[in-house]
């Protein structure tokens, strides 16, 4: 009471009561929390090179946000004459930031920006670590060992155990990121593979890398090649924030677009049976269309009311067919995005869809791990409009169970005849295509999101949570090698392709890192390196072929 007593006491002598000013914002404290949520997912030191992305510009640091090297964007003590102001101010949603949003920045975040700038951008205190904004010497990154079995027993003898046994190879390089995304190219030996913040594209008659994606944003959620292969799109982008496209040329490898505008992660694209257009399913709950020679988008679809997690084109071009969280399958005209049909009935998120070569079937899947068909045979329905016949247009045709868990992608060969599919319960199945048949069941342990058929229908790729791509054999349920893809390190491709024979083929930087070991014991790794550092062997393992097994005498 006393304090309170002093206070008035004071305001009653002054006369007046002078309001305390607030302390003005500074970058680490108020600004650069902002620039994180909203800006330096393009806007960072690390894009500076990828000019589509960054614009030049970098706000992940007050130096770099106060000496942008093209021109200033920020004028201490002038915020309307501030270029970062004025591009978040600015009408035209084309030019407004942050680029690709149909949202601009809360008024909150705009105003906070202008007083710092205002108040001279105070730099304020500067954390003890400003990349990380934690303890300035933080624990050393722990790696987990990553252990590929094989089926390769050395002689005793050579290893110096009293026991044999098969030989494993330890790889302290674990966790690996999940494998999100697979697609073969419709005419060369290459293999697409998408996980976080990078695409591998495996040439696999040299069972190596041919190339290291690196400028994708966020997550990698779906690859496709366009039907005559001169193409490369992925999707992905950051959850609850901005949608990505990357479309690539496969001849050289070249980024040749950046389609942005979904307000949400893109989990999944397909190409027009042309190759002019791309449709794009997102978490923002809708379809696009883009035009590639303009690079625009034509049409948005709203008719899904969750995320929607597939998209695809059917064999004519003509329509789309998308499904969604919301339950549901809808069949859009493609040219005027008008709703034809929704399949419904289903209980659960339905999260993928494959349209049959034919264009006459439509299979789906999700949460609810019964694989259903439906008819999409559309010129049906306008004989049944003509009164020539009936048409089973939009009915379930059958169910076909199996799976004894969420079901992730469903995926036909270009001739229908082969229909693969990858679930949550560890494994990928195989359908004939035609009638729905089980055909092979190949148990692989950990949880598959993402699955790939050769064009020919010779070989079926999977990848998952464990961050290994298989590749088996479809007839045979063979298991023909292991592709392993690791960020690169100082500059140095980190990779390794193994058989179940247990020859390999691996970059420099990932052999220095190998270790063999025997029953749990660590063996001498020259001599076994010797016998199963074969690159010819593992590229006959890729291509099916039988291969003699190491230390045979």
């Amino acid at each position: 009471m006393a304090r309170i007593g002093c206070w008035w006491l004071l305001v009653c002598l002054s006369g007046t009561v002078v309001a305390q000013t607030p302390a003005p914002p500074t970058f680490w404290n108020d600004i650069r929390p902002i620039f994180r949520r909203h800006c330096t997912v393009c806007h960072s030191t690390r894009n500076l090179q990828e000019v589509d992305v960054s614009g030049g510009l970098a706000l992940d640091s007050f130096e770099a946000t106060l000496k942008n090297p093209k021109k200033p964007v920020v004028i201490p003590g002038k915020s309307k004459e501030s270029l970062l102001v004025q591009l978040l101010v600015i009408q035209d949603p084309d030019r407004r930031m942050p680029k690709g949003s149909s949202q601009p920045l809360p008024k909150e975040a705009i105003e906070t920006i202008a007083r710092w700038i205002d108040s001279g951008a105070p730099e304020g205190q500067r954390p003890a670590d400003p990349i990380a904004g934690v303890n300035p010497s933080p624990r050393p990154a722990r790696h987990l060992d990553v252990v590929l079995r094989t089926n390769a027993t050395p002689p005793a003898n050579l290893i110096k155990l009293a026991k044999p046994g098969p030989i494993e190879m330890v790889l302290p390089v674990g966790p690996l990121a999940p494998v999100t995304a697979l697609r073969f190219h419709p005419t060369r030996p290459l293999l697409a593979v998408g996980q976080y913040g990078r695409v591998t594209v495996w040439d696999l008659a040299q069972a190596q890398p041919l190339r290291l994606l690196t400028n994708v944003l966020g997550a990698v959620n779906d690859l496709r090649f366009s039907p005559d292969g001169s193409l490369l799109a992925a999707a992905g982008g950051q959850p609850s924030f901005k949608g990505d496209i990357r479309v690539y040329r496969t001849d050289s490898w070249e980024l040749v677009a950046v389609l942005r505008g979904h307000d949400d992660s893109v989990f999944s694209v397909a190409f027009s049976p042309d190759g002019k257009r791309l449709a794009s399913a997102s978490f923002d709950k809708t379809v696009r269309l883009w035009n590639l020679q303009t690079q625009q988008c034509e049409g948005t679809i709203t008719g899904h009311s969750d995320f929607v997690y597939a998209v695809a084109f059917s064999p004519d071009g003509k329509w789309l067919a998308s499904a969604s969280k919301d339950r549901s399958v809808k069949l859009f005209d493609a040219t005027t995005g008008k709703s034809l049909v929704t399949f419904s009935g289903m209980n659960q998120d339905v999260l993928a869809l494959a349209i049959h070569p034919d264009g006459k079937q439509l299979v789906s899947a999700g949460m609810e791990p019964a694989l259903i068909w439906w008819s999409a045979d559309i010129t049906g329905t306008a004989a049944q409009r003509a009164g020539t016949t009936e048409s089973s247009f939009g009915q379930r045709i059958r169910n076909q169970g199996g799976h004894g868990g969420a079901v992730q992608e469903l995926v036909f060969t270009p001739d229908g005849r082969l229909l693969a599919s990858a679930s949550a319960d560890g494994t990928v199945r195989l359908w004939n295509g035609q009638n729905g048949q089980p055909l092979q069941t190949i148990n692989i342990g950990s949880v598959q999101y993402a699955v790939a058929l050769r064009p020919d229908g010779g070989q079926v790729a999977a990848g998952g949570f464990d961050g290994l791509v298989r590749i088996f054999d479809t007839k045979s349920n063979r298991l023909l090698a292991y592709l392993l893809a690791l960020p690169e390190e100082n500059g140095q491709p980190r990779w390794l392709v193994y058989a179940p024979e247990g020859y390999f083929h691996a970059s420099p930087a990932t052999l220095a890192q190998v270790k063999y070991r025997v029953l749990l014991q660590e063996v001498e790794g020259q001599s076994v390196s010797a016998a199963l550092l074969q690159p010819d062997r593992v590229r006959q393992a890729l291509a099916g072929l039988n291969v003699p097994p190491p230390f045979a005498k």
